[in-house]
């Protein structure tokens, strides 16, 4: 088994928080320069980046997860990922069909641009990408799933935005790939303090929305090869594939 170095929570400038700085380019170069194997795209509600960042990648040697940070009805945040094209189109319509129809304020919350691969802005989202889609967690892990993507509720140790701060609890029926700790804190720690969660598999991401933060913390997956299946295999321990965080 090889191991190799893993954020797949990474903003771009698609996100009306994230950084000017977080164009494509950008984000592959320094993924390059912090020695990243892997990289996960997750702007909020949206997809839309993630192609020109996977071509991008790749002429670096550096395989992209494309995703997206999914705001719940409960306001929960999670990430989710998925495979192919048309899995990722199907999602994108998904999240459109129940993402309230609430205008972006530039002034408030910042741009939300998609740009090419030369830092062209191709297309300004109108609607605010940070809002709250009419959907539950359940609802769309269920979607996540019926799309053969990876669900991970996201930083579920925040005070905010999180699975733990929202629910007060993980629901036992929810079916989930990983579950996703911030940089803030060790699994170690966490684990002392939520000991029932114990058995399930845990990443660390940076959550970068600045250029600066990019592997900030990161995971190790042990795997044969870089893949989608591959990372899934790593996510339920099979095959002698596992993650490994600090």
């Amino acid at each position: 088994m090889k191991k190799f170095r893993a954020d797949i929570h990474i903003h771009t400038v698609l996100s009306p928080c994230g950084d000017l700085e977080m164009s494509p380019d950008n984000i592959v170069k320094k993924a390059k320069e912090k020695k990243l194997n892997i990289i996960g795209i997750t702007d909020h509600n949206s997809l839309k980046q993630c192609s020109v960042i996977k071509n991008i990648a790749k002429q670096y040697g550096i395989y992209t997860l494309t995703g997206v940070e999914i705001t719940t009805k409960e306001e929960v945040h999670c990430l989710a990922f998925f495979d192919k094209n048309e899995e990722i189109l199907k999602f994108q319509n998904y999240i459109d069909k129940y993402l309230p129809d609430i205008k972006n304020n530039t002034d408030i919350f910042g741009y939300q641009v998609v740009v090419d691969k030369d830092n062209n802005i191709i297309e300004s989202v109108d609607k605010l990408l940070i809002s709250a889609i009419d959907q539950s967690i359940e609802q769309i892990e269920k979607k996540v799933h019926s799309l053969n993507g990876i669900f991970i509720p996201a930083h579920i140790n925040k005070s905010k935005f999180s699975i733990i701060s929202q629910l007060g609890f993980i629901p036992k029926t929810l079916i989930i790939d990983a579950l996703e700790l911030s940089k803030h804190i060790s699994k170690k720690d966490f684990i002392e303090k939520f000991e029932y969660l114990k058995n399930y598999t845990f990443i660390q991401n940076s959550d970068s929305h600045y250029i600066d933060n990019i592997a900030d913390v990161v995971t190790i997956y042990k795997m044969n090869e870089i893949s989608f299946d591959e990372i899934k295999k790593a996510l339920h321990n099979i095959d002698g594939r596992e993650v490994i965080v600090n």
